[in-house]
């Protein structure tokens, strides 16, 4: 497992995967920032960058992320959240078919591994509310009004 730091306007992300794809990608408020990026990482380092310069919307990696099934499906159903779009804890639970799960749904959630990539910032409150989010609110409202400064603003 190959590892790098790289400095974001949120943070030094960490960056963890190999040849099967990348397993980890998470953000703390300090660090040391990695002065050689391992070649299986460079190509997640570049759309990293990019999506943070405003010229990416979406990755094409190998996402390999380690959970139980039911969070892997959750994973999947916040891949399908379109960039600069929200939706809500509930809603999410409906697209996954079952409106009672929405406690687990949104602790699947909380452990999604690759932060930013599998969108978990673009689930909110049904109310419109900011709520949970493991990099801190914060973060949650940066990355929206990245996505969508026209709209989120005028939201949070």
């Amino acid at each position: 497992m190959e590892t790098a730091y790289i400095k974001t306007p949120l943070g030094i992300a960490t960056i963890m995967g190999d040849e099967n794809g990348i397993s980890v990608i998470s953000v703390t408020d300090e660090g040391t920032v990695s002065s050689v990026i391992p070649t299986v990482l460079q190509e997640v380092v570049s759309q990293l960058n990019d999506y943070f310069d405003g010229k990416r919307t979406g990755f094409d990696f190998t996402m390999n992320p380690k959970g139980t099934d039911f969070q892997q499906k959750v994973w999947k159903g916040l891949l399908e959240i379109p960039f600069g779009k929200t939706m809500s804890y509930m809603d999410l639970s409906k697209r996954l078919g079952d409106v009672k799960a929405i406690r687990a749904v949104a602790s699947a959630n909380g452990k999604n591994p690759l932060w930013i990539v599998i969108p978990c910032h673009r689930v909110i409150g049904t109310d419109g509310s900011l709520t949970g989010y493991a990099g801190g609110l914060w973060r949650k409202k940066w990355l929206l009004e990245h996505e969508n400064p026209t709209t989120q603003q005028s939201l949070f």
